[in-house]
């Protein structure tokens, strides 16, 4: 759970600036020395994961900051970054980087496979790096937990890639539920449409051959040794248990943000496997529903929260909204313009949505249905979600006295019906404003300026109960009682195989 302290920090953060010297922690030679520059100088950033999002991250980076060291155990995926930056430093094993580098870094961006994620941050902490971790943080909780205490112990600055925590209308959002709009919410309802990895196999993609330009033994690092397939890299690992955390992972991280900052959740009671479609034991499954159970927090009530995985029209995830029938559930991305409001840039179109899924053996990225389906409408054509029904990324607040929706990661929020928001009068603005985006948020931090909003200790115990959600995939069958002090369910032996990591010899972890 968030501790009081860092509760009060992350959602009325400025009243503690007084803890900030004005010129920042990097004024303060004890500081300065614990890791910490002045504003007006840059970071040394290093980063490991060089190709798709966490090329994207690193390049955000750069905006501001110098690149002088990148890893990727894959010299092919990360051609184009590595050309794009000539004077960094090239490595395979972020070990070896970091080491090797020492003083030279101050921070890391890290984009890779979610079984690596603490592996690599835990590493850097350890030696007084600052991180930028992407979502959903890692693939277990007890790796979450881990996280979090290893940054209150090494003291650095750190930050989730779940970008919608930096956006506007999740804070809307949250002054919506808490002016107390639409009464006590008891239900909520989240969904994700499908992904483009891998899902409900019956077996493990066949072995291939290593392609020369990967290191098999550093991608796979903590997880235990196995045979090469094409499925699992570049980007299909997010659909197996030993590697991701699935949709859940991918956008649940993103659709539940609004969910936990405005309910201000902490460990639920218990998780449940509610419905399933196209179980695996080795993958994900095609589409699922998970049902959390969160007791009372201060004077919220309990709320239960469900968790619509792989949600379409008209499949067993997606949700019918009662007495919604002709309404749009989900509102437009940054439709708080119209009230007058700065937003963040609307999320770029999505080019995966009317991609069919390859054939099995290809390693390229999948789709919805199988292979050769397309990923919904008609030709693989994109399809607008349906009214009444919540499906595709989004959330549905559940109140006593009305419903709220937001959209993707929190781009949009809007009252329902749409009647009720056209007239609504927008509460007054109680959380600080996040200027500047995610990624400068965290390098304001890094740089001694207040905690970003995103730190671990905020963030960890979000990722921590939203990968319970994976291992009730994983497991099926009834609720799994959670005790989060013990970390630890009370109820299930098999579940508990899949709250730690299986660590290869060699790669254990600890503080």
């Amino acid at each position: 759970m968030m501790n009081p302290t860092s509760r009060r920090h992350f959602f009325f953060g400025t009243l503690l600036a007084g803890a900030v010297p004005a010129a920042g922690y990097g004024s303060v030679p004890s500081l300065r020395a614990l890791g910490y520059k002045p504003f007006y100088e840059k970071l040394n950033v290093a980063a490991v994961g060089c190709g798709g999002q966490g090329g994207f991250i690193l390049n955000q980076a750069a905006q501001t900051e110098n690149i002088v060291a990148m890893c990727d155990v894959d010299e092919k995926r990360a051609a184009d970054n590595f050309n794009k930056f000539p004077k960094a430093t090239k490595y395979k094993d972020f070990r070896e980087m970091i080491d090797k580098e020492g003083k030279n870094i101050d921070a890391l961006t890290i984009g890779i496979p979610d079984h690596m994620h603490a592996t690599v941050a835990l590493y850097a902490m350890q030696r007084g790096k600052h991180v930028y971790v992407e979502k959903p943080l890692t693939r277990t909780p007890w790796e979450a937990r881990l996280l979090q205490q290893a940054a209150a112990k090494y003291k650095v600055a750190t930050q989730m890639g779940n970008q919608g925590w930096s956006h506007e209308s999740i804070r809307v959002a949250s002054e919506i539920v808490w002016s107390g709009e639409i009464g006590d919410v008891t239900e909520v309802h989240a969904s994700s449409s499908p992904g483009t990895h891998p899902t409900g196999l019956d077996a493990p993609p066949a072995e291939t051959s290593v392609p020369s330009n990967l290191n098999w033994d550093l991608w796979l690092g903590q997880a235990n040794m196995r045979a090469y397939a094409a499925e699992y890299t570049p980007y299909n690992w997010r659909g197996f248990y030993d590697f991701g955390t699935g949709q859940i992972g991918n956008w649940g991280i993103h659709t539940m943000g609004p969910v936990h900052m405005a309910l201000q959740l902490d460990a639920p009671l218990s998780v449940e496997m509610v419905t399933v479609e196209g179980s695996s034991k080795i993958s994900f499954p095609k589409r699922a529903v998970i049902k959390f159970e969160f007791g009372a927090r201060g004077k919220m009530p309990p709320v239960t929260v469900y968790w619509h995985d792989s949600s379409l029209p008209n499949t067993v995830s997606a949700f019918k909204v009662p007495g919604m029938e002709g309404e749009k559930i989900l509102p437009s991305p940054n439709n708080l313009a119209d009230k007058g409001r700065v937003t963040a840039p609307p999320r770029a179109a999505n080019a995966q949505t009317a991609t069919p899924r390859p054939p099995i053996g290809t390693g390229q990225r999948w789709g919805a249905g199988g292979p050769g389906v397309p990923l919904y409408g008609p030709g693989g054509s994109a399809a607008p979600p349906e009214a009444g029904i919540l499906s595709h990324n989004g959330a549905l607040f559940i109140g006593k006295n009305g419903m709220m929706s937001t959209v993707d990661r929190g781009e949009g929020v809007q009252l329902l019906p749409k009647s009720r928001w056209e007239s609504y009068q927008l509460p007054p603005q109680l959380l600080t404003r996040q200027p500047g985006g995610h990624m400068l948020d965290w390098v304001r931090a890094c740089k001694g300026g207040s905690m970003s909003v995103s730190d671990f200790s905020a963030s960890a115990p979000f990722a921590e109960w939203m990968v319970l959600g994976a291992i009730a995939m994983r497991v099926g069958g009834g609720k799994l009682l959670w005790d989060s002090k013990n970390i630890r369910f009370t109820n299930s032996a098999e579940a508990n195989k899949y709250v730690q990591p299986a660590f290869r010899k060699g790669w254990e972890l600890k503080l």
